[in-house]
């Protein structure tokens, strides 16, 4: 039996640019410190998963987790008019684009030994050339961005999709992502497994999910579950 893998981007392959973010915030007189804005992500991404969790996608919980990240880092009444206008310019100039240690060797060692991966995550429609420009496209068999679809994680269609793509079934996918509510319910719910790419979050997990902190866990993990 062949197994597949799918990775979600944001978080997962890159994380969001902290400098690049207190540049377009200072484009607009916002004055951040990168090391605030570090210090806020676990907050931010909270703010995103409970969204997820309530029904919430695209836009909305894309803004509210931008208004989140900003208003923890001192952005203040500026948070929200700042992430609406961050979210018109993701399209352009997306602030996921930096690679996170380890995960681009792990997905080229995995395309060298043959093994069908995509790409499955809530975008904005342009991540294919993201991906391109952050040189992953060559390990990539496919990238399923819901900016181009009417539908997102944990929609189970995306992981059909993904699955459909590399010539297998749900059965045999494995997801790798950050958010507990898109990437592990979201490919439970389909019926492939996941690697909740989670740091060191305390969470009791269901049958089919492992978690992982760092690259090296993950490539451990594929191991055990004989990717490798």
């Amino acid at each position: 039996m062949t197994k597949l893998v799918s990775f979600d981007y944001g978080q997962t392959l890159c994380e969001l640019d902290v400098t690049l973010l207190a540049a377009r915030a200072g484009e607009r007189g916002v004055a951040l410190e990168t090391r605030a804005l570090s210090e806020a992500s676990p907050l931010a991404w909270q703010a995103y998963n409970d969204a997820k969790r309530e029904g919430r996608g695209g836009r909305d919980a894309w803004c509210l987790l931008m208004e989140t990240w900003l208003a923890q880092a001192g952005a203040g009444a500026s948070a929200r008019p700042l992430a609406e206008w961050l979210w018109t310019e993701q399209p352009a100039q997306n602030l996921w684009r930096r690679p996170i240690a380890g995960m681009f060797e792990l997905t080229g060692e995995l395309a060298e030994r043959g093994v069908p991966l995509a790409i499955v995550s809530n975008s904005e429609g342009r991540l294919a050339e993201l991906v391109d420009l952050v040189g992953l496209t060559r390990y990539f068999a496919v990238v399923i961005d819901s900016g181009k679809l009417d539908f997102e994680k944990p929609d189970r269609r995306m992981f059909e999709l993904a699955a459909s793509a590399l010539g297998g079934s749900l059965e045999d996918l494995i997801h790798v992502g950050d958010a507990w509510e898109a990437d592990v319910v979201g490919a439970l719910d389909a019926g492939a497994s996941a690697l909740w790419f989670a740091g060191s979050e305390p969470r009791v997990l269901p049958p089919r999910v492992r978690a992982c902190k760092n690259a090296a866990d993950v490539r451990r993990e594929l191991v055990a579950l004989g990717v490798f």
